[in-house]
């Protein structure tokens, strides 16, 4: 198989309210938006990816989706964003494999990792024998 393309699609409750919160609260970029007024799907950038919101779930089904997003500091990440109003799941902490997360939910329940790849982590380095 050959991929030429991939994007993420993410099935909001409230299309309006979830694609606010990308473009406003996360301040995404879009890449491009389709569809009527009424059911405009907008698709972000997403680092190296694409996140596309559009249509839509039923309130009752939960979303089993979750963001792994990269930033350069989570911390200033996560203050800037309390100070938006949004919710801290919970604080950046060390993980036990070395990445730094902190943890939010977008407004329809999405779970949002918030992620920092300390400058010695093995992501960061070339770790095979010369």
């Amino acid at each position: 198989m050959e991929i030429l393309s991939s994007r993420v699609l993410l099935r909001p409750v409230n299309l309006p309210e979830t694609q606010a919160f990308y473009r406003d609260v996360l301040g995404l970029a879009i890449a491009r938006e389709f569809g009527t007024v009424e059911h405009r799907g907008v698709v972000f950038f997403l680092g190296n990816g694409l996140l596309e919101v559009a249509g839509s779930r039923a309130a009752v089904e939960q979303s089993s989706l979750v963001l792994w997003l990269q930033v350069r500091d989570v911390q200033a990440e996560l203050l800037r964003l309390a100070g938006l109003g949004v919710t801290i799941s919970r604080e950046a902490r060390t993980e036990p494999w070395g990445l730094i997360e902190g943890w939010i939910r977008d407004p329809d329940g999405t779970k949002i990792v918030l992620v920092q790849v300390p400058a010695d982590h093995p992501i960061r380095r070339d770790v095979r024998e010369i």
